[in-house]
Formats: structure tokens, C-alpha cells, sequence
């Protein structure tokens, strides 16, 4: 009998963070968290930024949780784009800044002008133009000085795998989302770099999901049970590993929702695809596992729902009214397209009163105006949906394939209703699950440097392991054309009007 494999998954996200254990028995892989903590970012000195330290105590926390001395192998996943600075010995320079720094509001624009035109960088790197992306931070921290002193940088996977090695690398994935990299070659770009003043030993060796950093260095281990584990650069960024999570068959022609807070929606490509009509539509190329590219959107999700419920909390309404099956069977209840919205609308995308601003988008809009908990979920869900068939749709020009199927990754393909919605307006059967995409393609591409398993043998692995649920569509087609050209319309008065 097979000696059962225990791997863990450590799991950064920008609000909490978890130690997951994934055991694997030759057959399938079943899965256990061990730790969970929250993930607080501080204001030190102006400056918004993590607690590092914080979450690397956390990390070895989960390796002591994990009973380490068993454990065949370790991997970290975080978000993108953020990272920290170290010395020429080694050692950091104060905490990584946030994503969310007001440090970069405007730079677009400056970088532009002052180091490469946005065109010229988004031609090389496929990277869509956001403000926070790590080349327009290493822009801010020479123009501010910030950056005095610092030798090298890490991405916060890495530099946790620092943290626990010793050793640095950077890996792949996670580097691809910085619009750092040409996405063509897979590497660095020499020509943005330059443009920066930077070199290229400024960043740690490049390497993919599957590399060994080493193992737990003895005094780290020392302190965490002797736990002398394998650190495995997996694929670091956080959808990367979800998006190896999709149980699709090898050689299939998928699209994916990574679908949370945020709606991750694309496909895999060999090859990254850069247009003008790319960049019109906000689409990005980011690195994926076997050197695959990531060809997705990054639209809105479940915030309207989540900021709904806070709003109704606020407002005094029990779990009774807004618990997540009670405002499903209401919003089941309530006539379908009745009412839509723009999900990506600027209105929607700040905290406060969502329900309100529903409301009052759909007053100014000449539509009817959502009453209750109930018929304004509806109205979310089927603008999501809505929006999903206009990315959709998007993806198949683009890339030159329809899709048959969508597959809903991670906490979101838990909202049954949703995943209904988006199969009959789509036109698409939808694929439901697994949940746990990130920690279980975490874990994956660890399986894959243990075993020598290909990402479609990973994948059939995720198919035998974990369950899925299957929605077909049921109304006919061209049911919803009407109510699409609608949407369509709003989407395109987005620029016109402060709806």
C-alpha cells in the first residue's frame, strides 16, 4: 500500500490567511485546514503596509500546526504585484507597501510620460494598465526614494520562501502579474527594465511552478517541531492555483470564473494575446502552470452581494432576513431580468450603501426599482450573469473558440442560484466547484513535483477528488437577447453618464 502524502498549503489572502494539508493516497487527494489568522495591514509613517513579520510567524505557525516533521513539502500562495525590499546582506528594508497605497494614485499618466508610453508597456508585457501594478511601485519608491539602499526585491511568496530557505527565487506566475515581464519570451524585459534605472540581479533568478527552494533551514525548523520540509515554488499567485484547480479534461477548450469578491473570468492559452482590442477591453496575460497564459478579465463579483448583506446588517436586519438562503429563495422567487445593472460601474465599486445605489441606478436607468433584500439579489445575480456572457463572449472572439462549458472555481460556485443564472443566460452548461481551487492547486503543484505528475494528470486528480455540480440551461436560446442588448447599452453609457 502507498505511504499517504501530507503537503501543505499556505494560503495569503489580503484579508486572512490559512494552513491547509492536503494528503494524497495514490488515489485521491482529500484536504484539512490546520490554522487560520487574519491578515491586518497597518499604516506605518503613511504608508500602508503589511505585517510581514506577522504573517511569516503565522506561516510557521501552520507548518507546527501541520505536525511538520511529516510533511513531504511546502508551498506559499499570495495576491500579486506587491513585494519587499532587501539589502545587499540580505536583510528587509521595513514592511512591503500595499497594493493599496495611495502612492501610486495618478501614475499611470506619469509613467507614460516620463518613462514608457502605457501602449509600449501593455505591447510588451500583455498586462492590463492598473495603478498598482508592481512597475508603476518600483516607478514610486525611485521617484520617492523609497527605494534607497535596496539591493534586491521579492514578491511576498518568495519572500516568505526566503523567510523559511534562505534561499531566493522568484517565481513565475506571481511575477507575470507586475507587468514586469515580456509575456512573450516569459522573462524580464530588458527594455522596461532599463527604462526603470534597474538591473536585471535587481530580481531574484526567474523560475516555474514546481521548483524546489530547498529545504526548511534547521534553525527555522527548530522552532517549528523539526519540521525539515521541502519548500516547493508552486504557482504562487493565488489564481494561478486556482485556475490549475478547473477540472477540465486535457486538451479541452474552457473558460473559468475564479469567482469571490472578485470575478476572475478567462481561459489558457499557449500564447498570450495582445491587440489593441485586448487593451480596449481591459483583458490581461498573466503566467499560468506549464508555462500556460492566463487570458482573463478581472470584473466584479460578489462584493454587491457582500456589501448588500452589510448595508442590511447596518440597517439592524437578523441573519432571518439576509442569511445567504433566506435572500437565495427570495431572489429565486423574484421575476428573473426584471431590472439590470452595470456591475463594473464606478458607483458600485467603493463600500456604503449598495442596495441604495441599486436602487437609484435603476430609478435614473427608467427601470424598476427593487423593493426587497430579495429583488435586489436578483438583480445582482442576473447582472452578473449578464456581465459573465459579455466577457464570455469576448474570450471566444478573441481567442477564435466558443467555449461549451464555464467552470465556477473557489468560495463563489457555492451560490447555486448564481451558478443556475449564469448556465441559462450564458447559454452554457456550468461546472460547479471544487470550492477550494487555490489551496487544492497549492497542493497540485506540489503533487506534480512529487509524482511527476502533468497538469492534465493533476487535473484528473481534482476531478476524482473533489465534487462538482453540474447546471445545465433552462430556457431557450435567445430568451435573453433582448435584455443582453440592454445591458449592452449600459455598459456603453458607463463612460456618459454618473450612474
Amino acid at each position: 500500500m502507498k505511504k499517504t502524502l501530507d503537503l501543505l498549503g499556505i494560503d495569503l489572502g489580503a484579508s486572512s490567511g490559512r494552513g491547509i494539508v492536503g494528503s494524497y493516497d495514490g488515489e485521491k487527494l482529500s484536504l484539512r485546514e490546520v490554522h487560520r489568522f487574519p491578515n491586518e495591514p497597518q499604516m506605518v509613517a503613511g504608508r500602508f503596509t503589511w505585517d510581514i513579520l506577522r504573517l511569516y510567524a503565522e506561516s510557521k505557525n501552520a507548518i507546527r500546526a501541520a505536525a511538520g516533521g511529516e510533511l513531504r513539502s511546502i508551498g506559499i500562495d499570495t495576491w500579486g504585484v506587491d513585494y519587499g525590499l532587501l539589502d545587499a546582506h540580505g536583510r528587509l528594508i521595513g514592511n512591503p507597501v500595499h497594493y493599496r497605497d495611495r502612492r501610486t494614485e495618478g501614475i499611470i499618466s506619469e509613467f507614460g510620460e516620463r518613462v514608457m508610453p502605457n501602449e509600449k508597456l501593455y505591447g510588451i508585457t500583455g498586462i492590463q494598465l492598473l495603478d498598482f501594478n508592481t512597475v508603476y511601485q518600483l516607478y514610486a519608491d525611485r521617484r520617492d526614494g523609497t527605494a534607497a539602499g535596496a539591493a534586491r526585491m521579492l514578491f511576498i511568496p518568495d519572500l516568505i520562501g526566503y523567510f523559511l530557505t534562505g534561499n531566493m527565487a522568484c517565481e513565475y506566475t506571481v511575477a507575470s502579474t507586475g507587468a514586469l515581464l515580456d509575456a512573450k519570451k516569459r522573462d524580464f524585459s530588458a527594455e522596461i527594465l532599463s527604462a526603470l534605472g534597474l538591473e536585471r540581479d535587481f530580481f531574484a533568478p526567474l523560475v516555474h511552478p514546481g521548483t524546489s527552494l530547498g529545504n526548511v533551514r534547521g534553525d527555522v525548523g527548530a522552532e517549528v517541531g523539526g519540521c525539515g520540509a521541502e519548500v516547493v515554488s508552486i504557482a504562487s499567485h493565488d489564481t494561478a492555483s486556482a485556475v490549475l484547480a478547473v477540472p477540465a479534461k486535457k486538451d479541452e477548450k474552457f473558460v473559468y470564473i475564479s469567482s469571490g469578491t472578485w470575478s476572475l473570468l478567462g481561459t489558457e492559452t499557449d500564447e498570450p494575446v495582445i491587440t489593441p482590442e485586448t487593451l480596449a477591453l481591459n483583458f490581461t496575460n498573466e503566467g499560468g502552470v506549464g508555462r500556460k497564459i492566463r487570458f482573463l478579465k478581472n470584473i466584479m463579483g460578489l462584493w454587491l452581494l457582500q456589501e448588500s448583506r452589510r448595508q442590511w446588517r447596518r440597517e439592524g436586519r437578523g441573519e432571518d432576513e439576509i442569511g445567504f438562503d433566506v435572500l437565495s429563495s427570495a431572489a429565486a422567487a423574484a421575476p428573473a431580468c426584471r431590472s439590470v445593472i452595470d456591475p463594473d460601474a464606478p458607483v458600485f465599486a467603493v463600500p456604503g450603501d449598495m442596495p441604495g445605489r441599486i436602487a437609484e441606478y435603476c430609478r435614473k436607468t427608467g427601470q424598476y426599482v427593487p423593493k426587497t433584500p430579495g429583488e435586489t439579489v436578483r438583480v445582482i445575480f442576473d447582472s452578473l450573469a449578464l456581465c459573465y456572457r459579455r466577457t464570455i463572449e469576448g474570450v471566444a472572439e478573441l481567442c477564435g473558440f466558443r467555449p461549451t462549458a464555464i467552470n465556477i472555481v473557489g468560495g463563489g460556485s457555492r451560490d447555486t442560484l448564481l451558478d443556475s443564472i449564469t448556465a441559462d443566460i450564458c447559454g452554457l452548461h456550468v461546472v460547479a466547484g471544487p470550492t477550494e481551487a487555490t489551496a487544492v492547486g497549492n497542493i497540485a503543484v506540489q503533487l506534480m513535483a512529487a509524482e511527476k505528475m502533468s497538469a492534465a494528470e493533476a487535473r484528473e486528480l481534482v476531478r476524482r477528488s473533489f465534487p462538482t455540480s453540474v447546471f445545465e440551461p433552462k430556457s431557450a436560446p435567445g430568451t435573453y437577447d433582448g435584455v443582453y442588448e440592454k445591458f449592452e447599452r449600459l455598459v456603453a453609457a458607463r463612460s456618459e453618464h454618473s450612474l
